[in-house]
């Protein structure tokens, strides 16, 4: 998803926009040597559990669904297993 479409589902989701958790997961988006494989530096339980380290547990639920709506763009589905870091985001293949 684009960045403004992920603020947009966390306007309608949370109330907020989120804006500051959505740069900051794809902070390497497009970036040598990452491009969109810069997921897997931040978009796995790791990440989140860091985004609530920062700000909080309602920033870190935005986070999540950041994360499951980039999944999903991949063809994971809600019923497989969190990633929970980024070697294991890589052993599933996800990137």
């Amino acid at each position: 998803m684009k960045f403004e479409e992920h603020c947009a589902e966390s306007m309608i989701l949370f109330g907020e926009s989120f804006e500051y958790v959505h740069l900051w997961l794809d902070e390497f988006a497009g970036k040598k040597p990452y491009g969109m494989k810069h997921r897997r530096l931040r978009h796995h339980l790791a990440g989140v559990m860091e985004v609530e380290r920062m700000w909080g547990a309602a920033a870190a639920k935005a986070a999540r669904q950041h994360i499951i709506s980039d999944l999903m763009m991949e063809g994971w589905k809600e019923s497989d297993r969190f990633p929970v870091d980024e070697i294991d985001y890589i052993k599933m293949k996800l990137f």
